[in-house]
């Protein structure tokens, strides 16, 4: 039984952790509203990552509207359409759960030295990933 769970999901067995506590993502998650299905965006700072195998998950704080928002995201659910960087945190802690007493300029977290170099890789990084998933379709496509 264990070696099936450390083997991951075979949806999303090339799902990859690329970001850290502290950073700033963007989270493209479907929603099905109305028998339609659209991507909506979460952008906030990652505050804590559970690890758990295939359980791992993350939590997003965002501000909305003067009022704290937190979303827990499983990292490997089908209805995550894609994770993006958008800019890496410098913090010393594994779990940011200060941040929800914090408000304003005290709420900020540092940016990473380097950390907009680090970004521009991971969107090359995806790009291409999403170029390589979108050609054997496009050669299937073209038979």
């Amino acid at each position: 039984m264990k070696e099936l769970l450390k083997g991951g999901l075979p949806t999303e067995a090339n799902r990859t952790l690329n970001f850290n506590v502290g950073d700033t993502v963007k989270v493209h998650y479907k929603i099905q509203e109305s028998g339609k299905e659209r991507v909506q965006v979460y952008e906030g700072v990652v505050i804590s990552i559970s690890n758990g195998g295939n359980g791992k998950s993350f939590t997003v704080r965002r501000i909305s509207y003067d009022v704290g928002v937190e979303r827990v995201f499983p990292l490997y659910s089908p209805r995550i359409a894609k994770i993006e960087l958008v800019r890496k945190g410098k913090v010393r802690r594994s779990k940011l759960f200060f941040l929800r007493e914090r408000s304003g300029k005290s709420a900020r977290i540092r940016e990473l030295k380097g950390g907009k170099v680090l970004v521009a890789e991971d969107r090359k990084r995806q790009t291409a990933e999403e170029a390589k998933a979108s050609a054997p379709a496009e050669t299937a496509a073209a038979e």
